[in-house]
């Protein structure tokens, strides 16, 4: 993965076609009479379409990925700074972003819960467990690791959260993947 750093977000505009990077962790405040980090990667996309964004913030607003359009969400992550001095998040959101998968901040995603009348009610326990960890850019080994369970154990549980939340997986696991994720964003809230 080649990553660059830039010293503002007009910088990295100048030079990242020339650089080519294939992620970028921007600061979800640019500061005042700037672009947020937000329309900084929505330019930065223009250039470099599969470019992956990382984004930092000291608020708990993740909501700002749902709001993107669709066909742009894919390669986003949304991590507290606070968060940041844990490698592993860090690495997760890189290569996730770089995937092409939506990541969640870790501590976002332990403080949420599902909203009433929203379909991830239906979910198991244990379903919920799992969608968090998908949320968090963790892959199947990576769940199953984390659960203590077995990898096609995982498979099995994400099928299953797939069809209760209407999810088609055959597009493809990072299309469903991303697709939990928003759903997970979308229909849940701080507890």
């Amino acid at each position: 993965v080649m990553a660059a750093s830039y010293r503002s977000g007009e910088e990295a505009l100048d030079h990242a076609a020339q650089d080519q990077p294939d992620v970028a962790v921007l600061d979800i405040d640019l500061g005042p009479h700037r672009d947020t980090g937000v329309a900084a990667g929505l330019k930065l996309r223009q250039k470099l379409p599969t470019l992956g964004i990382v984004l930092l913030s000291n608020y708990d607003e993740p909501g700002v990925l749902a709001a993107l359009p669709r066909q742009d969400v894919f390669g986003w992550a949304y991590l507290l700074k606070k968060s940041v001095a844990n490698l592993d998040v860090v690495v997760r959101a890189i290569e996730g972003v770089h995937n092409r998968l939506v990541v969640l901040d870790p501590h976002l995603v332990r403080a949420f819960q599902p909203s009433a009348g929203g379909r991830m009610v239906s979910l198991t326990p244990r379903q919920r467990d799992i969608l968090r960890l998908i949320a968090q850019g963790y892959s199947n080994h990576g769940i199953a690791a984390e659960l203590v369970i077995t990898t096609k154990s995982v498979e099995n549980y994400i099928s299953q959260i797939y069809q209760s939340l209407g999810i088609d997986s055959s597009e493809g696991s990072r299309h469903a993947r991303v697709q939990a994720t928003l759903m997970f964003l979308e229909e849940t809230g701080p507890a």
